[in-house]
């Protein structure tokens, strides 16, 4: 038998070396497949709203409108989604028009007690009659990065209920104001604060027009300051400073009902849309003008604020 002796100090030099290879190895593999995952959420996402827009202009109550609605439901449910959907008619000043408010929601391993937090988009265009709207980032963008979130959702095992909430109604029919624009969004806040839910829910991320291709989000001030500095935080930890601006406008938007009904909420929202805001609600909101980069990086800010909130 041979007796024992002690490795040599090259040999030991040798096993730590390759330790270290393959550590790093590791390491650079892992990174690989989160940027490959964290590349994969813009890319997507711009596929999902490039299938919403190719159905054309979506107002309330349209064929288009109504196909965007099962192509929402499809893919909810096929992430693994339990899907509700609430129908309601609409008083509006072209008469009485059919709404729906889809929501997914996913069950957080806290209990059905447990807070919720909503991120939140709506996926109606605005009826135009002088030309062929079809909405590609103020509706389509915000769709197809929620869609392209869903099955990313369903598997982080959050302790907090997530919902996804796709709004209908947002636009107005002639002139915005009080009664003529927000139908969903009013209609879904009255509902959670008439049944007494609106406390359980922790936060409410409406995410409105991210698609543009010079992305450059405002900070709202009507959005409760908390929120708004924990999302523009995370997005400073991620790189995306010169994304999350420090400049900004009060917007009025679909988190306004939901903070009248005492509900934390914020408006990630690109309103400076071609110069001057020129493609806004114009012929020049095509598919064109939206950038998978820009979803990414407002995907990854989602992902990140939904990871310290549910710490909290």
């Amino acid at each position: 038998m041979t007796p024992w002796r002690p490795r040599s100090k090259s040999g030991r030099y040798k096993v730590l070396l390759a330790l270290v290879i393959l550590a790093g190895a590791a390491l650079l593999a892992w990174v690989a497949v989160s940027l490959t995952k964290a590349a994969s959420i813009g890319k997507d996402a711009l596929e999902q709203a490039n299938r919403i827009i190719a159905l054309g202009p979506r107002p309330c109550g349209s064929e288009a409108h109504q196909k965007a609605q099962a192509a929402i439901v499809e893919k909810l449910t096929s992430s693994g989604m339990a899907v509700d959907q609430d129908h309601f008619t609409a008083k509006t000043p072209v008469g009485s028009v059919p709404m729906n408010n889809i929501i997914g929601r996913i069950p957080g391993r806290g209990g059905i007690s447990q807070r919720t937090i909503i991120l939140a988009t709506h996926y109606d265009t605005k009826l135009v009659r002088d030309f062929r709207f079809v909405g590609a980032n103020d509706g389509g963008s915000g769709t197809g990065l929620l869609l392209a979130l869903a099955p990313l959702l369903v598997k982080q095992n959050y302790r907090h209920n997530i919902w996804l909430v796709f709004l209908d109604g947002e636009e107005a029919f002639r002139e915005w104001s009080a009664t003529d624009s927000l139908y969903g969004s009013r209609h879904m806040a009255g509902e959670l604060k008439a049944r007494g839910i609106a406390p359980q829910i922790g936060a409410f991320i409406l995410l409105d027009m991210v698609g543009d291709a010079d992305l450059g989000i405002l900070q709202d001030s009507n959005s409760t300051p908390w929120l708004r500095d924990l999302v523009w935080k995370a997005a400073a930890r991620l790189g995306y400073s010169k994304h999350f601006l420090s400049t900004g406008t009060a917007m009025e938007d679909d988190h306004m009902p939901f903070l009248q009904a005492g509900i934390p909420s914020v408006d990630v929202i690109d309103f400076d849309y071609g110069p001057g805001n020129s493609y806004w609600h114009t012929v020049h909101d095509t598919a064109d003008k939206l950038s998978a980069q820009s979803l990414q990086i407002v995907g990854d800010v989602v992902l990140e604020t939904l990871s310290e909130l549910d710490g909290q």
